[in-house]
C-alpha cells in the first residue's frame, strides 16, 4: 500500500520545465572560411526554441571560445518564439546597424534560421521580425521582408562537430567522444594532444558517408590538460580545399 501524504501537507507540483540541452550554432573560422559550427546548451526551460534563441544571442562567444557570434550586442528575443502561417517566428528587438560583409551577415541570419529550426526540430522557413514588424533587410545584404529558408547545411556547416565533452570539460580517464560529420567514406579521424605533443590516434566511423551523421568513440587518458581534436580524411591528398576539424580543450581528473 503507497503512503498517503501527512495531514496537512501536499505533494508538489512537478515543475513543468525540464532541464534539456539545446542546439545553438556559432559561427567558426575554418581553414575553409567561415563556416557554422554547434554545441549543445543545457538549460531549465518548457520552450526550446526561445531558450536556444535567448542562449545564442547572450554573448559573443558560445562555451568553446573559437564559437562566435556577430550578431550586434544588444540583440535580445523580444517575445517567445511561435509559429504562424506555416513559418517560425522570431521577434528580436535591439538589432542594430553592423558593418559587415554579404558573407557574415548571410551567415550570421542562417545561425539564427539553424539555431531556431534545431531546437524545434524543424525546416520550416524562419520569419525575423525586429521590434514587432517586419523589416526588408538586416545590414543592407540580407533579405528578410519574407520568411527566410535554411541554406545548404553542407555549405554553410562545418561538415566534423565535436558534441561532447564541451570545450573547458572536466571529464574522467575514461573520456566518451561524441558528435556528427558529413565525411568521405563514414570516416572521422582523431587525435588527442596534450601540450602539442600527440599522444593518441586513431579514426572511427559515422552511422553514413557524406551525410550528417552520428559518431562515437572512447579513449582513455592519464590525468592533465588534453585536445581532443576530429576531422575529415582527404581523399584528394592536398589538391582539394582545406581540412575541416574540430576541437575541444579538456581536463582528465583522476
Amino acid at each position: 500500500m503507497s503512503a498517503s501524504p501527512a495531514p496537512g501537507t501536499s505533494t508538489p507540483e512537478p515543475d513543468p520545465r525540464d532541464r534539456v540541452a539545446v542546439p545553438v550554432y556559432y559561427i567558426a573560422e575554418t581553414p575553409a572560411g567561415l563556416r557554422l559550427q554547434r554545441e549543445f546548451h543545457s538549460v531549465v526551460t518548457d520552450d526550446r526554441a526561445s531558450a536556444a534563441v535567448r542562449e545564442m544571442l547572450a554573448g559573443p562567444t558560445g562555451i568553446d571560445p573559437d564559437y562566435r557570434t556577430y550578431w550586434p550586442p544588444g540583440s535580445a528575443l523580444r517575445g517567445p518564439v511561435r509559429r504562424d502561417g506555416g513559418a517560425i517566428v522570431v521577434d528580436l528587438t535591439g538589432v542594430q546597424p553592423a558593418r559587415m560583409g554579404s558573407e557574415l551577415a548571410e551567415l550570421t541570419v542562417q545561425q539564427l534560421v539553424f539555431t531556431v529550426q534545431g531546437a524545434l526540430q524543424a525546416t520550416d522557413p524562419v520569419r525575423i521580425l525586429v521590434d514587432g514588424a517586419t523589416v526588408p533587410e538586416l545590414w543592407g545584404a540580407v533579405g528578410t521582408s519574407e520568411p527566410v529558408e535554411r541554406g545548404d547545411p553542407y555549405a554553410l556547416r562545418s561538415l566534423v562537430q565535436i558534441d561532447s565533452p564541451a570545450d573547458g570539460a572536466r571529464v574522467g580517464r575514461q573520456v566518451a567522444v561524441r558528435g556528427e560529420a558529413a565525411v568521405f567514406e563514414a570516416t572521422v579521424l582523431w587525435e588527442v594532444l596534450r601540450g602539442g605533443t600527440l599522444v593518441q590516434q586513431g579514426f572511427t566511423s559515422t552511422a553514413e558517408g557524406q551525410r550528417f551523421a552520428p559518431f562515437a568513440f572512447t579513449v582513455t587518458l592519464e590525468p592533465g590538460e588534453y585536445t581532443v581534436r576530429i576531422r575529415e580524411d582527404d581523399p584528394s591528398d592536398g589538391e582539394g580545399r582545406p581540412v575541416l576539424f574540430d576541437d575541444k580543450t579538456i581536463t582528465v581528473s583522476g
